[in-house]
């Protein structure tokens, strides 16, 4: 039999894709090809590509499964990605593809990128590391997932306004977005709140339960990340926070009509906004619990993951890395330490060998006074068990410090996670440190002012942990996509290997 001929072929493709955009005119959106907006072919075509993303994506999973392979997990309160059809289509090697389908339908793909609003999930450098990461772990075929918070109003939207900046809420998902795929059946239940009660089980051990909480709900939302040439495809996956209850029928029914949805509206604003200003203790709380949930939903996600494979926790760190970018995810250590001593029966020595082996922390900050830090005092209205699980770490740790450097009472105090003073702290970053295996700063000289000027004790106890990665950035979304004549140029004089390898663009010095 023949092997149909190749313009045949490539017409019969168009058509498919064709009738896929239709489709989702049709249905998805309810939309004649007539009444159709560019905004509307934008999205059609989002799906349309989003189908191929969802295909890729499973075989990649498919792939991971037989190979148990071990997953590393980036923790990080931003994810600065950008617009993601023009990407997606580069790095799936369909964007001439579907720029001549779109043609022959009437219309520009360079018009229907500028529909896509920017996914406002980061505002610098943090989101930006974070999503360059993403993108090159999927190039580079490692199974690595992104978590973050499905923020519904992130960077702002500025406009200046006779002379002055004018800034504005950015709604990027007021109109939805076709990359997210809701998971509500993979929901977490996030407790904030609440208090301790001393107790023992059965066998006399100290057995302390967190009761009284209140309970968030996080739905995960899966953003397909895609690695240049198609083949692998990871996700970013982002959660939005819902009240347990929607509303308070018992309160309802007695005509307490605004407090009965006032528990559902406090729960949902941890995922309205990136940051909330700290500047007021309302704020603050907020900030402290939207770090939490992003922290206890990933947690609880991972060590779903895990056990769907594995029935015992001893291969954990075999199997399971968490990188914590900057201090937000901090709390990961207590919050790992207390799922696996409260609600596996862990043993605490186990516990803590597991969780240093799995976490590593990402350095951002030099200054000290910049260290992010919580008043016990709040930790202890919001999280009462992980304060317990954090002086706990504190007293073995400095048990250790005593031993390394014994009679140095100072140094005990400089090292301590619990800042004394009027008001008593918790520094994150200690806490981060001791929590992990890895400590690595952003560059070779910040790595070293890390070393040397901002935690020298800790380097002087633990000079191992300590490394530099020097942050990059994906050439293939700031050079490729950004600026394709100026790609186009590099690759007729070295070829086309520094898409996946950036070293490759040294060949250009031969042509200086």
């Amino acid at each position: 039999m023949k092997k149909p001929n190749s313009t045949v072929a490539s017409h019969r493709k168009v058509d498919t894709l064709k009738k896929s955009i239709h489709y989702h005119l049709n249905y998805s959106l309810g939309k004649t090809p007539g009444e159709a907006t560019a905004k509307d072919y934008y999205k059609a075509a989002a799906l349309a590509l989003r189908e191929r993303l969802i295909d890729a994506m499973r075989e990649t999973e498919a792939r991971y499964d037989r190979a148990d392979a071990k997953r590393v997990y980036y923790l990080s309160m931003e994810f600065l990605i950008g617009r993601s059809l023009e990407n997606n289509l580069v790095n799936m090697g369909l964007y001439d593809f579907f720029k001549e389908t779109l043609a022959e339908l009437g219309q520009d793909l360079d018009r229907l990128k500028d529909c896509e609003p920017d996914a406002a999930l980061g505002n610098g450098g943090l989101g930006r590391l974070a999503a360059c990461f993403l993108d090159s772990m999927a190039t580079l075929a490692i199974p690595g997932y992104g978590y973050g918070i499905n923020y519904e109003f992130g960077l702002f939207r500025q406009k200046i306004l006779n002379g002055y900046q004018k800034e504005s809420p950015d709604h990027w998902l007021a109109e939805g977005t076709p990359w997210e795929i809701e998971r509500p059946d993979e929901a977490v239940a996030v407790p904030v709140y609440g208090y301790v009660e001393e107790t023992v089980d059965r066998e006399g051990h100290y057995n302390p339960m967190w009761l009284g909480w209140q309970m968030l709900i996080g739905v995960p939302h899966d953003m397909p990340i895609v690695g240049y040439g198609g083949r692998t495809v990871n996700f970013l996956r982002l959660y939005s926070a819902r009240s347990s209850d929607e509303f308070d029928m018992e309160i309802f029914n007695a005509g307490d009509y605004i407090k009965a949805v006032e528990e559902k509206i406090l729960s949902e604003t941890v995922s309205k906004v990136l940051y909330p200003s700290d500047a007021v203790e309302a704020g603050r709380e907020l900030r402290l619990i939207q770090e939490y949930f992003l922290v206890a939903c990933a947690v609880r996600d991972i060590v779903r993951r895990f056990l769907k494979r594995h029935n015992r926790f001893d291969a954990f760190p075999q199997k399971v890395a968490i990188q914590l970018n900057d201090t937000h995810p901090a709390l990961t250590v207590a919050e790992l330490m207390r799922l696996l001593v409260d609600e596996h029966g862990v043993p605490w020595e186990k516990a803590w060998e597991i969780t240093t082996a799995t976490l590593g922390y990402t350095n951002h900050t030099l200054m000290p006074e910049a260290l992010e830090k919580w008043p016990v005092s709040l930790l202890e209205k919001v999280l009462p068990r992980h304060l317990q699980i954090i002086y706990e770490i504190n007293h073995r740790f400095l048990e250790q410090v005593k031993v390394h450097f014994p009679g140095d009472v100072d140094r005990l105090r400089r090292m301590s996670i619990i800042e004394e003073g009027a008001e008593k702290q918790v520094r994150m970053a200690y806490l981060s440190i001791v929590g992990s295996h890895s400590v690595n700063g952003v560059a070779a000289l910040h790595s070293e002012l890390v070393k040397k000027t901002l935690v020298p004790d800790f380097y002087q106890m633990w000079p191992e942990k300590f490394n530099n990665k020097t942050n990059g950035i994906t050439q293939r979304r700031w050079l490729l996509t950004a600026n394709p004549h100026l790609a186009h140029l590099i690759t007729d004089a070295i070829g086309e290997n520094w898409i996946t390898d950036l070293d490759q663009l040294r060949a250009l010095e031969a042509h200086a």
